[in-house]
């Protein structure tokens, strides 16, 4: 059976400019954004692309992002202007940290460029404004010197694991951990940091890298957080008999390596921390599966392309970039981001917790590769 990825096409007779003077009014900024669980806005993740250098099997697996694939052309990626514009329009909606993601991020042309353009910019308490990374560090080595001094605040590296042969299994490339590794390192060296690591744990494929990933980063002050293998998007094969859960990651680590549960850094923090009871750091686990948290989720996801996404598992997303190069106001994109918000009902973890890990997906799922992970 053939896949085919689900983005909104552009491709043919473009629609009609819409209408967009029912927005054009002036809004109360002065109180927090909520939407319709209570849940306020405070994180963006921004893909600046949807290209990669690896076909991670849960994220872009080859036999769909093949040659024959079809990526975004230049011209319909946001450009770093629209990027900053937008992202002075989330702050003052409550957005405090943005994460820049893609496909690959250091694969976007001058990157550097958008971290120096965003760095710039404050909170809406007058704070600097958090910028971080997501990388799988292929090419960070050689950047790393530059995006510390463009302003990116940390860096948090994909690697599921350390062996290369189940590192090439989950990444399908040639791509051997020595790379990641000396990424890693230079990013340190840097002081980007506080550094994360990041690992997509599979049953079958790379549970046996457990415990050698927390013996590796113990005492080094990277933070490894182990994922569950979560069903985003509809290519990756995703069944619930292939999840590794939180508790098995972390009675793994706990026979070698005791360890005990601490709070959250913040409130909405994704990651479940444990530090080791020898102090020798921490680790987290995200268990988007086994133990939900949309509750508290505080994302908004900006796609490639400009389209706004309100959870990593969503059907569809707002288009921001058609208004934008339509000229319209900050005020008009201010109402269409805060309108989306305040209507978001997203819960889906939840509802795939309740049915049992098996829930009626959407129709169609945007891939991870197009709005970051």
């Amino acid at each position: 059976m053939s896949h085919r990825i689900f983005r909104i096409a552009s491709m043919g007779q473009q629609p009609a400019p819409a209408d967009y003077r029912a927005l054009d009014k002036g809004r109360d900024l002065s109180d927090t954004l909520l939407d319709s669980l209570q849940r306020p806005l405070r994180d963006l993740r921004i893909s600046v692309t949807d290209r990669c250098n690896l076909r991670c099997t849960y994220c872009m697996p080859r036999e769909v992002f093949d040659q024959s694939h079809s990526f975004l052309p230049r011209t319909e990626l946001l450009t770093f202007e629209e990027i900053e514009r937008l992202a002075r329009l989330f702050i003052r909606l409550g957005v405090r940290k943005i994460r820049l993601t893609g496909g690959e991020p250091l694969l976007r042309r001058g990157i550097e460029q958008l971290i120096e353009r965003l760095a710039r910019l404050q909170t809406a308490t007058g704070e600097p404004l958090e910028i971080a990374l997501t990388t799988n560090a292929v090419l960070l080595a050689r950047k790393a010197q530059g995006l510390k001094d463009a302003g990116l605040s940390r860096v948090t590296v994909s690697l599921d694991g350390l062996s290369d042969a189940a590192f090439r299994r989950m990444s399908d490339s040639e791509v051997d951990v020595a790379t990641v590794l000396a990424g890693i390192d230079a990013a340190q060296a840097v002081g980007l940091g506080p550094i994360k690591v990041n690992m997509v744990v599979r049953r079958g494929v790379n549970e046996h890298e457990i415990v050698p990933m927390a013996e590796r980063f113990r005492h080094s002050g990277i933070v490894l957080r182990y994922i569950e293998f979560m069903d985003v998007g509809s290519t990756n094969g995703w069944r619930m008999d292939d999840v590794v859960t939180a508790s098995e990651i972390l009675h793994q680590i706990a026979e070698h390596f005791p360890l005990e549960p601490i709070d959250p850094n913040y409130s909405g923090e994704v990651a479940a921390r444990w530090r080791y009871a020898d102090g020798a750091g921490e680790v987290g686990v995200i268990a988007s599966v086994s133990q939900t948290f949309c509750h508290e989720c505080t994302r908004l996801r900006l796609a490639t392309d400009g389209k706004l996404y309100t959870c990593l598992f969503a059907g569809e997303g707002l288009d921001l970039r058609a208004p934008l190069r339509q000229g319209e106001s900050d005020r008009v994109l201010t109402n269409l981001i805060a309108d989306r918000w305040e209507r978001r009902t997203d819960r889906y973890s939840q509802l795939r917790h309740a049915a049992a890990g098996q829930p009626e997906h959407p129709v169609k799922k945007v891939e991870m590769s197009y709005i970051g992970g």
